[in-house]
């Protein structure tokens, strides 16, 4: 229906053009004398220009797109530069270059972008750099290059999108957080936690064969020397309780801070070399067993770059059944909205749970109003670590709570 359209509209100027030949020689043909053949001949130029143009073919025109960002942070800026192809040196004027892109956010910051006139001549290739500033997070598709060409008076304009799809990836701003685990204990006497937070390599217990994976500080050279067979050490396993994220994507002012928050403790447990289960609830749960190495710490990247607010229910009332099936004694809940409903489905579904601190985003200097003040209390009442958090506490998370 749009190439209809296009297609209607350049033979609705073709028309226009014809018609002016037609004016100007009609014109010189009655009223004759110098000037009025003056003017045909002085249009002609221009109209078989026109004509010309509307018969240039765009589709041989090819573009390609070199991405300057390897990777972009939100509120970062994204460069790149278009190139484009042509085989014929059919000399062009008046060209408008612009991307296009399906994603609102990015829309509005492409809007906000000149669009890049050039006069190409007789090249065949010229390019187009350009930065998008101040990027939104998420997953964007940039669909190709948007194309118009004009003759020298705008008669005739035609355009054609030249597709070179490729996907932006804006991955969220993290803060470098001090981990510090909740409670911990060596394995002597008790029974081990289902799986290992911290190893303290300070603790050499043995030694075993190698296995991919295993750190290159963990092997044994002195063994490998003798025998040329890689050995890895075994370390006294330091266990801390199994921790459990979880979070949920309810729409919210703050959602952006809240991922953020997630960003930045995924990545300080896995700096720590600890380990952790990561839950995100919306329409569809999102689960993550173990976030462990830095292969898993980008799949939940990827998934915090992609995430949006959601959860159109109240989380309560979908997460009962996730809380049942994990078996943790440590949950660290993060949620811009603490309610009652959601404390008391903690208590009634989390059979193991022993400890259990809650991560409520908040806006720099936002108030604590009455209503909020009362939730935290219950849940405190209950046993539960509720504390507030904004952005320019992000960093003290773990240490603040832990000198409680």
């Amino acid at each position: 229906m749009k190439q209809l359209k296009n297609n209607t509209i350049l033979w609705g100027r073709i028309i226009v053009v014809l018609f002016l030949l037609f004016l100007t020689f009609s014109f010189a043909m009655f009223q004759g004398g110098f000037v009025s053949w003056f003017i045909f001949y002085m249009s002609l130029p221009f109209i078989v220009y026109s004509m010309l143009l509307a018969f240039y073919p765009l589709q041989k025109i090819e573009v390609s797109r070199k991405v300057h960002t390897t990777q972009v942070r939100k509120g970062g800026d994204f460069s790149a530069t278009v190139t484009i192809y042509r085989k014929n040196p059919f000399p062009l004027l008046y060209t408008v270059l612009s991307e296009q892109t399906h994603s609102p956010s990015l829309n509005k910051i492409i809007a906000n972008l000149r669009p890049k006139m050039i006069v190409p001549g007789f090249r065949k290739s010229y390019s187009w750099s350009y930065t998008l500033e101040n990027m939104p997070r998420g997953e964007h598709v940039l669909e190709g290059v948007y194309l118009e060409i004009s003759d020298f008076f705008g008669w005739v304009k035609k355009s054609r999108l030249l597709p070179v799809q490729q996907t932006i990836l804006v991955y969220p701003n993290t803060v470098e957080i001090a981990y510090r685990p909740i409670e911990s204990r060596y394995d002597h006497g008790s029974m081990a936690a289902p799986f290992t937070l911290v190893k303290d390599t300070t603790m050499a217990s043995g030694v075993r064969d190698y296995q991919p994976g295993d750190r290159v500080s963990w092997i044994h050279w002195k063994s490998y020397a003798r025998t040329q067979t890689l050995r890895t050490k075994e370390f006294e396993d330091r266990q801390s309780q199994d921790l459990f994220l979880l979070d949920d994507r309810r729409v919210s002012e703050k959602f952006e801070l809240q991922v953020e928050l997630i960003a930045s403790i995924l990545k300080s447990v896995v700096r720590a070399n600890s380990s952790l289960a990561y839950l995100s609830i919306g329409q569809k749960h999102n689960y993550f067993p173990v976030v462990q190495t830095e292969e898993h710490l980008q799949r939940v990247m990827y998934h915090l770059a992609k995430v949006q607010s959601d959860l159109d229910k109240p989380v309560d009332q979908v997460v009962g059944r996730e809380l049942q099936k994990m078996n943790t004694s440590s949950l660290l809940y993060v949620t811009s909205q603490l309610s009652i409903e959601m404390i008391q489905s903690i208590q009634r579904n989390a059979k193991n749970l022993s400890n259990c601190m809650c991560l409520v985003v908040t806006s720099k200097g936002e108030a604590l109003l009455e209503e909020d003040e009362q939730v935290h209390q219950f849940a405190r009442s209950k046993g539960f670590v509720v504390k507030r958090v904004s952005p320019e506490n992000f960093a003290t998370v773990f240490t603040e709570v832990s000198l409680q």
